[in-house]
Parts: structure tokens; C-alpha cells; sequence
């Protein structure tokens, strides 16, 4: 239950900082770490802890990953259960409470794409799978032509045409995949470059409003990424289907 709290805690919209916090067992100061720096014993989540403060990290999307892994490795190794059998009860169980954050922490910004879903989820920002997505509008035409492919395709599979227009009409299909797919990296390389502004804001203690409106530029190639990555995936299953 503790456990279950306390992900829903690290994941709820917060646009605080860690705040200082005092150690449950001497008082002294903590500043937020994951023991005490006066008696050294484990402690609680600090009020305002998200996955970028369990690491000592600000909000950036670019990170080090050696060095986030090395960190990882760290944490893990003194968070262990292991180290905490003959400590009381609450401290094996914030032992193995953090153990299980700092995985869920450690496997979200990690990755690029799930790092940038985290921080707009933080301020309420993704919506994704709540309502139906539209097609970008510069898109319609290839997703409208794409659509007629996949249906020539399943038509034709369907009442069994010859092996030759199955060729052609995969060959379509493949076709359309790899311009999908080029432009799925085009808007990776989009958010590359949304993100080093959202990072150099953060640098430059952009006010709030700045510092929206880049989120809501985040949110919307996320939407769009989001969109060219399913129906490169419908794609694929599709081909798959018919092999």
C-alpha cells in the first residue's frame, strides 16, 4: 500500500522543488538526500520528489546517460534490501519502496521519448489515448492514401487475387512504411531541438509563460510522433499478416 502511494506520489503533478526536510530519527537537516547525512539513516521521499530529484537532477531533457546509469548502479546498490535486514521494519520498508522507485525512475528518463512524456505528465500535459487522434493536417493526404492501400491490400487478400497484384500491393505498402518512417525521424529530430530550447530556458530561469508555451510545442510533436509511430506499426502488422 505504502509502496503504491508513494509511485502515485513521484508521478502526481508538481512544479515544486525537493524542499529540505528533517530526518526522522536525529532531526538534522536531510536537504532531500536518500539518507541522512548526520546519522545516516534512510529516509522518506521528500515533499515535491519527482523522478529528476530522485536522481539530484533538474527538469532537463538532456541528460548524461553514463552518468545517469553510474548513478543507477549507486543508488541500487545502497538502497538494496540487502543492507537494510537488521534495520527496523519502516526502514526495510522504505528500503524496498525506494529499490522499486529508483527502477520506475531510472527505466523513464533513461529514454528520450518516455524522459519528455514524464516532464509534460508532471504539469497535466498528456492526454494520449483519452480521445481519438486527428491526423496532422499536413499529413491527410498520405494517411488518406495510405488507408486506401490497406484496404486494397485486405480486399485483395480476401478474395485471393493473384500473386502479382499481391506484389504490387505490398510493394505500395512498403513504400508508404518507409516514408512513415522517414518521417518519424524527422519529428525525433524536432523534439531533439523543442527539448534543447525547453533545457536552455530551464538554464536561463525563463519565466513561466515562456517556458509553457515550449511545453505545449513538447506536447504537440509528442501528439504527432505519437500518430506516425502507430500507423507505421499498422503497417508492418499488416505485412506481417499476410507473410
Amino acid at each position: 500500500m505504502d509502496s503504491e502511494r508513494n509511485h502515485r506520489f513521484m508521478n502526481a503533478p508538481s512544479t515544486t522543488e525537493t524542499t529540505s526536510e528533517n530526518c526522522r530519527n536525529c532531526s538534522a537537516a536531510t536537504g532531500g538526500a536518500h539518507f541522512c547525512p548526520a546519522c545516516g539513516k534512510i529516509q522518506p521521499l521528500p515533499r515535491g520528489a519527482d523522478y529528476f530529484a530522485f536522481f539530484g537532477l533538474p527538469r532537463k531533457l538532456t541528460l548524461d546517460s553514463a552518468a545517469l546509469e553510474q548513478r543507477f548502479h549507486s543508488l541500487s546498490w545502497k538502497l538494496h534490501p540487502d543492507h537494510f535486514v537488521r534495520a527496523t521494519e519502516d526502514e526495510r520498508q522504505l528500503s524496498l519502496d525506494r529499490s522499486s522507485q529508483l527502477n520506475d525512475a531510472y527505466r523513464t528518463l533513461r529514454d528520450p521519448i518516455a524522459r519528455v512524456e514524464y516532464l509534460l505528465g508532471l504539469d497535466g500535459m498528456r492526454n494520449e489515448g483519452e480521445k481519438k487522434q486527428q491526423a496532422p493536417p499536413e499529413l491527410l493526404a498520405e494517411v488518406f492514401e495510405l488507408n486506401e492501400s490497406l484496404d486494397e491490400l485486405r480486399e485483395a487478400r480476401a478474395s485471393g487475387e493473384n500473386a502479382a497484384q499481391m506484389t504490387e500491393l505490398r510493394a505500395n505498402l512498403e513504400a508508404a512504411q518507409h516514408k512513415f518512417e522517414s518521417l518519424l525521424a524527422e519529428v525525433d529530430q524536432e523534439l531533439e531541438c523543442v527539448s534543447a530550447e525547453w533545457d536552455a530556458a530551464l538554464g536561463s530561469r525563463a519565466d513561466e509563460a515562456a517556458r509553457k508555451k515550449i511545453m505545449e510545442r513538447l506536447n504537440g510533436v509528442l501528439n504527432r510522433r505519437s500518430y506516425i509511430r502507430n500507423l507505421v506499426n499498422g503497417v508492418r502488422k499488416e505485412l506481417v499478416t499476410g507473410d
